[in-house]
This record gives C-alpha cells, structure tokens and sequence, in this order.
C-alpha cells in the first residue's frame, strides 16, 4: 500500500513542472534529464543557464563583470601552508565607469577599484588559476551591487568566488593556511559552471 501511494507521488511529479508546479506543457528535457515547461526553463537560462533542480550548466554561463584586467605574476613568496613552492600573485583592475543595462542601475556611475589576491605556485594553485582565468573571462568574478563590508551601493563587489586577499592570518583574515581552500574554490567555480572539461 504504501509502495503504491510512493509511486502515484512520483508519477505525479513527473508531469509536473518543478517551476511553475502545473502540468508540463510543451515538455523540455534536459541532458540532466530534468524535465520542465518550455516557457519555463527559458526564462530561468535567460537568468542562468543551469537546471533549477541539481545546478547542473547548460551552455556558457556569462556574467555582469564590468570591464577590467586581470594580471597574474609569479612570487618566491611562500604561503603558510606551501613550504615547498613559491606563489602566485592575481591583480585584478577596474577602472571607474558607468553601470550599463545588465547592471543594477544602468546610467549610474561605479568607482574603480583594484584587488589583490594569492595562490600557491603548485600543480592545484595553478588548476586554480586556470578555472580563475575562465571565471574572470566570462566576467563571473565580480559584479557592481551592495558591498557586503562597507554598506555602499554601486560598488564593485566579489561575486561569490572567494579568494585569499592576505598572505597569512588564516581563514578568518582571507588569508593562510587553510588547507581546504584550493578544494574549496573550485567546488565555487564548478557550481558557476566551471571545469577544466569545458
């Protein structure tokens, strides 16, 4: 009995869309196998290209970054934590300019802002900088929004790929040695549709 009050459950959600929760209409399976409304999983890869269900990506997925450098050199520098290599140093450089209509408040001005950022010099620091290369490229690293740490609005912010912006103090100063971190950030970057595979 309640094997059969199990499966009616399931084959109910099975022509249901997980969007709007009404029957599929013009049914739209993705490679992950989840099923929606056309209309439905369009608007939502209008916003992301990922399905709702299990973040799995389909396509590219771009963000609003505005317009800025990425430069990356190399350091003798050690990290707490990597004793045995030296580091990677990651600038990142925006100028100041005008929020466009991606952005939150298009016609609005933003400041420029630069940032700094670490890495080891070892063969998982440099997968990292790698998918970090990609991140920037498809403008996923930064957006313009509300700074979390000083409240202004219209501001160049981290868009939730974290980074180690001190040398040492640990986790709790963006710094080392946290010895999850490189793991860490690329579960980040992956979730962003980011791989090595792509």
């Amino acid at each position: 009995m309640e094997n059969r009050a199990n499966n009616t459950l399931s084959d109910e959600s099975a022509v249901n869309c997980p969007i709007c929760l009404e029957k599929i209409q013009r049914r739209k399976t993705l490679s992950c196998q989840h099923s929606f409304c056309s209309v439905c999983i369009d608007s939502v890869f209008r916003l992301k290209p990922a399905c709702p269900l299990c973040n799995t990506f389909h396509g590219v997925y771009m963000g609003t970054q505005p317009d800025g450098v990425m430069e990356v050199t190399k350091s003798i520098m050690k990290l707490p934590g990597f004793d045995n290599c030296g580091s990677i140093v990651i600038h990142y450089i925006f100028p100041a300019g005008v929020q466009g209509p991606e952005h939150p408040n298009p016609g609005v001005r933003y400041s420029g802002t630069s940032r700094v950022a670490y890495l080891p010099d070892c063969t998982e620091g440099q997968k990292v900088l790698r998918l970090l290369r990609k991140a920037f490229d498809r403008k996923l690293t930064f957006t313009i929004g509300r700074s979390a740490t000083t409240g202004l609005n219209n501001v160049i912010t981290w868009n939730d790929i974290h980074h180690k912006t001190n040398i040492d103090g640990g986790p709790q100063h963006f710094g080392y040695p946290d010895p999850g971190y490189l793991f860490r950030v690329q579960e980040e970057l992956r979730l962003k549709g980011l791989t090595e595979d792509d």
